[in-house]
């Protein structure tokens, strides 16, 4: 299929990114991508990071200028989400009341920002982080917080962290027993801990809020401990869930995501999911990645799928942050009761994750050469794992 009508539901990054691989790869039918959000596709990474910090302003966030697109020819409709799905009549409704036809639809919804089930949560100063508009007002309230409570020790809650922290008082309150527990392994965790704590991050482990207390505007967080934290922002870090809301309304099977095959494609082979909201098989098990890595890989893969490519998706995955300057890399797919084998240097860390015997992800603090490395030796593995050698564990082995 080269000249089909595509209608992607989604302007992020995966829903921009098929959208211009499709024209790459010469697709020539009309391509359409809906957005709910008013602004250009952008970079979501850089809203916790430099934008937050200040080193980065809203011109550096677009992933492409309008005329880009316009020179592709891809039309954009922003500021309109779409409200429906008609898998019989292959239509999407928009909130606008504009009816598009489609041939190929991609979901490409992304997640959403978990709400905070406690009294208080409305006040003013209390703000999620997830959006462009979300970020514009954090770090407004940041020009002049004295006293910053970040709820979740999650990727998100940490970099916000670290940006607050170089104007702010800043307190992060994390329900578990460490941080990013479902993340990464307690060797890294560990790692990002005492960082925080070195740069005068408060970090309070298993402890959560119960109440906001304030007039009109959020004064302090009083914990499950009895603590009474004073802030006068606080922002949301409790997580995402997968945007499966209109997937599921038309009758699409979801579980933690949309389900999708090896192509990704939903039980209807003429809807795809992509990014954020798409639940896909591994040698693994099934799994969903929140990163931009995956939302490009997966939009370049259903692109070539779309223009002629026949093989299943097995792109590696990987993911980054960076903390307090700290650049944390992962590549591969760890599980949390896989094995973690650490190397510390005086560079850094490197943490081999293995399950049985063998080697299926590796996370590095200050190391990109292991980083590269391992993106090479996992990669060359059809299913992304190899035998793991304690005295050799990044060269390859005589015998995958």
């Amino acid at each position: 299929m080269s000249d089909g009508r595509v209608v992607v539901v989604g302007a992020g990054q995966a829903g921009a990114q098929v959208a211009v691989s499709l024209r790459e790869r010469g697709h020539a039918g009309a391509i359409t991508v809906v957005g709910a959000e008013p602004d250009l596709p952008y970079q979501r990474p850089p809203l916790s990071k430099d934008y937050l910090a200040g080193s980065a302003d809203e011109d550096a966030l677009p992933l492409r200028p309008a005329h880009a697109y316009e020179r592709l020819d891809v039309r954009l409709r922003t500021g309109d989400p779409v409200e429906s799905v008609d898998q019989a009549a292959r239509t999407v409704r928009t909130r606008a009341g504009v009816v598009l036809g489609w041939d190929h639809l991609v979901l490409a919804t992304g997640s959403v920002a978990r709400t905070l089930p406690v009294p208080g949560a409305v006040l003013a100063g209390v703000c999620p982080l997830r959006t462009l508009a979300d970020a514009v007002e954090v770090r407004e309230r940041l020009r002049t917080a004295e006293h910053v409570v970040v709820l979740g020790g999650g990727f998100t809650g940490l970099e916000v962290a670290s940006a607050a922290s170089a104007g702010a008082h800043v307190t992060v309150l994390e329900v578990g027993p460490r941080l990013l527990g479902r993340a990464l392994s307690a060797e890294v965790a560990a790692d990002l801990l005492a960082r925080h704590r070195d740069r005068g991050v408060r970090v309070l482990l298993g402890d959560t809020a119960v109440r906001l207390d304030g007039d009109h505007r959020v004064r302090s967080v009083v914990t499950a401990s009895g603590a009474r934290l004073p802030a006068d922002l606080v922002v949301v870090g409790a997580g995402v869930r997968p945007a499966t809301d209109l997937a599921a309304a038309c009758g699409l099977p979801t579980a933690d995501g949309v389900l999708v095959d090896a192509w990704l494609r939903t039980a209807n082979p003429a809807v795809y999911a992509i990014g954020d909201c798409a639940s896909h098989p591994t040698p693994r098990g099934r799994v969903r990645l929140e990163s931009v890595q995956n939302a490009v890989d997966q939009a370049r893969f259903v692109a070539g799928h779309l223009t002629g490519e026949t093989d299943p998706y097995r792109a590696l995955p990987r993911f980054w942050t960076t903390q307090h300057g700290a650049r944390v890399q992962v590549v591969g797919l760890a599980r949390p009761a896989d094995d973690a084998v650490a190397r510390p240097t005086e560079k850094g860390l490197t943490v081999f994750r293995v399950a049985g015997s063998r080697l299926v992800a590796v996370e590095t603090v200050g190391h990109t050469a292991d980083h590269v490395a391992a993106r090479r030796l996992l990669g060359s593995a059809a299913d992304h794992a190899v035998p793991f050698s304690p005295e050799s564990p990044l060269k390859a082995p005589l015998s995958a």
